[in-house]
């Protein structure tokens, strides 16, 4: 058995760590929106710190991944799946860097203080105040949420295809356990 080539300690723990984290930050995000009353005030006092700190772990995420290559994809996987693999995994981090950063711009043009872990430090605003595109914003805050949350759908959906279907390495490589039959072809370089 040939052994299998994982991502680095560093990334496996990032992604791992990420992905909780945004799941937590989706369901919170619609529990917020549902609410009404103290409820509200309380998640997104829980919501606008955790934007900001997965919007420092995707920088920090990115600046990994420059040290750290990913393993290659399989070498057999057809050329429309090595694209979709590649055009999922910039959408993610796309996505990942974009709604804190909405987030962030939605707040400042409604003119809500943005404070972080209490009242002791608060967020600069990065965008005037208006009220027009305050609303703007928060759609576009709320659609992108929606579609990070298909698209981490359809990457789980694309690990487990690697895993129950064709058994390749794929989700071993980011799980971190796990060895490969030696009958695989050698993989390609992933960017």
């Amino acid at each position: 058995m040939n052994p299998i080539v994982f991502f680095a300690r560093t990334s496996r723990v990032l992604h791992w760590l990420m992905a909780l984290l945004i799941l937590i930050m989706l369901f919170v995000g619609v529990f917020m929106a549902s609410s009404v009353g103290p409820a509200y005030h309380a998640l997104v006092g829980f919501h606008r710190p955790l934007g900001m700190v997965l919007l420092a772990l995707v920088v920090l995420r990115l600046v990994n991944r420059f040290f750290h290559r990913p393993p290659a994809l399989p070498a057999d996987l057809p050329p429309l799946m090595v694209l979709g693999a590649k055009a999922s995994h910039w959408g993610l981090y796309t996505l990942m860097m974009a709604l804190p950063l909405l987030g962030w711009a939605m707040l400042s043009a409604g003119g809500y203080p943005i404070p972080l872990f209490g009242n002791g430090f608060l967020l600069p605003p990065i965008l005037p105040q208006d009220a027009a595109l305050w609303g703007w914003l928060r759609l576009a805050h709320t659609v992108l949420a929606f579609a990070l949350f298909a698209l981490i759908m359809a990457h789980g959906g694309a690990a487990l295809y690697h895993f129950l279907i064709r058994r390749d390495a794929v989700l071993q490589s980011m799980v971190g356990i796990g060895s490969v039959s030696p009958d695989r072809e050698p993989p390609v370089a992933r960017d």
